[in-house]
């Protein structure tokens, strides 16, 4: 029997020009564990590397939740899995966490990190949940000692083109959370009138062009023209948006691509409801003097937790709540500009 050859490896595809442009080419930031040393010198820039998320105040979690050996905790937003694994540390020996999240892609690369790096089932349970959810989990896990949920939108989401969240790059318009639940936002914008499409954006991003920008996508698809993808919508707003001066079209333009496909993932992802659910099953789910820490980045969220800790203080289910939110540093903020909208809440049980 003649000896086999072996499969000669397959060479990388280069890119064009000396940096790597696109998500995919950028192999190195997608590969922290072989490319430690070029990760670092991306983060030490103020970026976060493509693919990768970078967990936020993380000192000023720590202190708050001051979670402690031998204790059962949630994390009820997983994400890349920074929080969860810094909370892992603190309870060992004899602790135990919850991580729970929508991402059906994200989610099993997470946990598979987290098993390489020591931490298996038996220190962390990891599920596909969403956090309104939370009262499903009573039964494996009792009463938790504490609760972290951080409610911002993970860099590997933004990122990735794939999953359509940033206008600044070409993906479908989708926005959703988890790909396989629900109707993208390509499929959503066309059961919307015009009224109703204002209302959104003010309600959930406080969009001064509002009225503007939703007839244009409206009279857009009357018109029969296809919006499908993330370019589709942001050429469509730069046309609403053509009438301001040429001096601030550029950063208006930006600010309102920005409100805009928030405003929609919300909606798209129920993202207010979902809040709502949480806040409203979370005190059931505390044991007497558990602290819980809840990070937010825009108004919308920030007033439903604010309202919801201060009304459940006055009732007397928390001996505690954060007055003023806390904000990340601003060391934080210069090394991982997408800390700057943070803001971070906390109460405590009775």
């Amino acid at each position: 029997m003649e000896p086999q050859e072996e499969p000669k490896p397959k060479r990388r595809v280069r890119y064009s020009g000396t940096h790597p442009k696109t998500f995919k080419e950028k192999y190195k930031e997608l590969n922290p564990e072989l490319y430690s040393e070029d990760v670092q010198k991306v983060m030490q820039q103020g970026r976060t590397p493509a693919g990768m998320h970078r967990s936020i105040c993380v000192d000023e979690i720590l202190e708050v939740l001051h979670p402690a050996p031998g204790e059962v905790g949630l994390d009820a937003t997983l994400g890349y899995g920074g929080h969860t694994l810094e909370l892992l540390k603190c309870i060992q020996p004899g602790g135990k966490l919850f991580s729970i999240d929508v991402d059906p892609i994200e989610l099993p690369r997470t946990k598979e990190r987290l098993e390489k790096l020591g931490f298996g089932e038996d220190k962390v349970v990891i599920q596909k949940m969403n956090f309104s959810e939370i009262d499903m989990l009573e039964e494996q896990a009792g009463l938790f000692n504490f609760v972290l949920a951080d409610l911002g939108v993970s860099s590997m989401q933004i990122d990735n083109p794939d999953r359509g969240f940033s206008f600044k790059i070409e993906g479908p318009l989708d926005l959703r959370l988890n790909p396989k639940s629900g109707k993208p936002v390509s499929e959503y914008l066309k059961s919307c009138s015009a009224e109703f499409l204002e209302e959104l954006f003010l309600v959930n991003s406080d969009e001064p062009h509002a009225a503007r920008i939703s007839t244009a996508i409206v009279e857009a698809i009357n018109r029969g023209r296809v919006i499908e993808t993330t370019t589709h919508l942001y050429s469509i707003i730069e046309e609403a948006l053509s009438f301001l001066p040429a001096s601030t079209r550029k950063d208006e333009l930006k600010k309102a691509c920005q409100r805009c496909f928030q405003a929609l993932r919300i909606a798209v992802n129920d993202e207010f409801g979902v809040l709502e659910s949480f806040l409203e099953k979370l005190p059931y789910a505390l044991a007497p003097g558990a602290r819980v820490v809840i990070l937010t980045f825009h108004s919308g969220e920030d007033r439903r937790v604010k309202k919801a800790f201060q009304a459940l203080y006055r009732q007397g289910v928390y001996s505690a709540i954060a007055q003023e939110p806390m904000r990340p540093s601003a060391q934080e903020i210069f090394s991982n500009p997408r800390a700057k909208s943070t803001k971070l809440r906390w109460a405590i049980k009775a």
